[in-house]
C-alpha cells in the first residue's frame, strides 16, 4: 500500500537499501524474477522489461516496538511496522530496502496492533518527534536496543540469496554496498532536493534529502534505490579497474580481468528509469556533483581503450601463427 509522506502527518521517512551482485552465473529471466521476488501470494511481482528488465517484490511488513536512533541521546520509542522490499535489475543485480515514515508526533501510550497494521509503514513515536535528532541518528551505525533497517533489509537479502533458483555463482567477485537515508519533510511551496550525500567507509553510503509533503514514501524509497544501483555500479567497476593492474600486466590477463564488466555491468547503467518523475529531477543534481554519468563515462571509456589495446598484440600473435 502506498501512502502519502504527510499521512498522519509525517514529516521523516527513512531507510537503508542493500544492493549486490546476484548469485547466479545467468541472469534470470522475467519469468524466474518474477518467481524470485514473489515474497508474498496475494500481491503479484511488478515486472517492466523497457526501458530494461526490471522486478519489484509485494512489500512485506516486520512489526517493531523499539527506540529509535536519535543523534542526541533522547530516548524516543516507536511503535509500528517497516516495509521491506527487493527489487532485481536486468536479472543481475539483487536489491533490498527497508524503510518507514513517522509523523511528527504520537500517542502517549501504546495501541493494540490492530491499530498499526492500519497503518503499513508507519512507526508511531510516543510523544513528540525530535525530527533533526532521529535524521542524524538513522545516519549513523545504530546502537544496541535501536532500531536497525539495515539488519531488516539484510535478513531480506539473506533469504532471497538462498532460493533454490539460484546456484550461488557469481561471474565475478563484487561486494555488497549499503545506502541509508532520510527524506524530511521541505518548506511548503518548495520542491525535492539533496542536502547531502556521503561516501563513508565500510562500503556505507549516506543521503539526506527534502521531498513535498505529498511525495510517497515508497517513491523516495524508489529513488534512493536507483541511487544504491548506480552508485554500486559504480564502485564495481572501479574496483574492478584497480584489481586488474593495468599497465603491470597485459593481454589475456587484462581482458580476462575487465572482460565482467563488459558482459554483465556496462548495459546496466540507466539512470531514472524507475523512479518517479517527480523525483527524477534530483538526478541533475548528481549528475552536477559529484558528476555520476560523468564519471561513468569515463570507466566506461577506458574500459574500452584496454580491452582494444590489448586485442591488437593477440589479433597479431593470432595471425602470425597461422
Amino acid at each position: 500500500m502506498r501512502s502519502p509522506l504527510d499521512s498522519t502527518h509525517a514529516v521523516l521517512a527513512c531507510g537503508e537499501v542493500r544492493t549486490c551482485l546476484l548469485p547466479s552465473f545467468q541472469p534470470l529471466d522475467t519469468r524466474a524474477a518474477a518467481h524470485l521476488l514473489q515474497l508474498r501470494s496475494d500481491e503479484r511481482v511488478l515486472v517492466s522489461e523497457r526501458p530494461q528488465v526490471y522486478a519489484l517484490s509485494p512489500d512485506t511488513l516486520t512489526g517493531v516496538d523499539c527506540r529509535l536512533p536519535a543523534a542526541n541521546g533522547a530516548k524516543v520509542r516507536a511503535v509500528g511496522t517497516v516495509v521491506a522490499r527487493a527489487a532485481l535489475t536486468e536479472g543481475r543485480v539483487l536489491q533490498a530496502t527497508a524503510y518507514f515514515r513517522a509523523p511528527a508526533a504520537g500517542p502517549d501510550r501504546r495501541q493494540p496492533w490492530g491499530h498499526y497494521l492500519v497503518r503499513p509503514g508507519v512507526l508511531e513515536p510516543f510523544g513528540k518527534l525530535p525530527e533533526q535528532a532521529l535524521a542524524q541518528g538513522i545516519l549513523r551505525d545504530p546502537q544496541k536496543g535501536e532500531l536497525h533497517l539495515g539488519l531488516i533489509a539484510e535478513g531480506l537479502l539473506a533469504q532471497l540469496r538462498r532460493h533454490p533458483l539460484l546456484d550461488r555463482k557469481a561471474p565475478f567477485k563484487s561486494r555488497a554496498t549499503r545506502l541509508r537515508w532520510v527524506a524530511l519533510r521541505a518548506p511548503d511551496g518548495e520542491g525535492a532536493s539533496i542536502e547531502r550525500f556521503t561516501l563513508a567507509e565500510d562500503e556505507l553510503r549516506t543521503v539526506e534529502l527534502r521531498v513535498p509533503a505529498a511525495e510517497e514514501a515508497s517513491a523516495v524509497a524508489g529513488l534512493c534505490e536507483d541511487l544504491a544501483l548506480h552508485d554500486w555500479l559504480l564502485t564495481t567497476v572501479v574496483r574492478m579497474l584497480d584489481t586488474s593492474r593495468l599497465g603491470a600486466t597485459g593481454g589475456a590477463a587484462t581482458v580476462l580481468a575487465l572482460r565482467p564488466a563488459v558482459d554483465h555491468l556496462l548495459h546496466l547503467w540507466m539512470p531514472r528509469a524507475h523512479v518517479d518523475p517527480a523525483l527524477g529531477l534530483l538526478w541533475e543534481v548528481l549528475e552536477r556533483e559529484p558528476g555520476f554519468s560523468r564519471q561513468w563515462q569515463t570507466l566506461v571509456q577506458r574500459v574500452r581503450d584496454q580491452l582494444a589495446l590489448q586485442a591488437i598484440p593477440l589479433l597479431r600473435e593470432a595471425l602470425a601463427s597461422r
